[in-house]
């Protein structure tokens, strides 16, 4: 299948009963233990949805082919594009590259001066963040906010994060500095 029978934007109201398939995607892929992908509920998938701060990818068909949302951290200071999930059915087309792209334009609309950064396990991801302009930075780079490290509990890397007290995981911390990208 190709990327052009697939339709990317920001979520609305009339996708929100999307909220459980995108929520047992991501159990789905958090299952495969080098994934490093934190959980979320279908409650948590609408709130974000509902803030305008998500994008869907639908087939032509109506199946829900990827889903990725924003958080903002430490007054608005940083941004993460999270969540990025596609639907096995629809990878290897580059559809995780196109939503990632999409997300990050959003984010940059909605918090222009916030750093972007993530964390991820993913040798993609990792690609996809560096064609955007993101480099690998040590953990005291991004956010201090507990309320981004609480995300991470519900990954299979967790404790790994804990007993390094939040400076090393498997993860790979990435930033983009909308200052250093004039």
């Amino acid at each position: 299948m190709s990327n052009e029978a697939i339709s990317i934007f920001p979520a609305q109201s009339e996708h929100e009963h999307y909220a459980q398939a995108i929520s047992d995607l991501i159990l789905e892929a958090s299952k495969d233990s080098d994934s490093g992908l934190a959980l979320r509920s279908p409650e948590y998938i609408l709130k974000k949805m509902r803030e305008g701060k998500t994008v869907i990818a639908l087939a032509k068909n109506g199946d829900i082919a990827g889903f990725v949302y924003i958080d903002t951290w430490q007054n608005g200071a940083f941004v993460a594009t999270s969540g990025l999930i596609v639907n096995p059915q629809y990878r290897g087309v580059g559809l995780a590259t196109l939503l990632k792209k999409e997300a990050f334009a959003l984010a940059a609309k909605l918090f222009p001066l916030a750093k972007n950064f993530g964390l991820t396990t993913s040798d993609a991801v990792k690609k996809i963040n560096k064609q955007l302009g993101y480099k690998e930075v040590s953990y005291t780079e991004i956010t201090t906010d507990d309320g981004f490290w609480k995300g991470c509990e519900s990954c299979t890397n967790f404790a790994i994060l804990e007993k390094n007290k939040r400076t090393t995981c498997l993860c790979t911390a990435m930033i983009f500095d909308p200052k250093e990208n004039l």
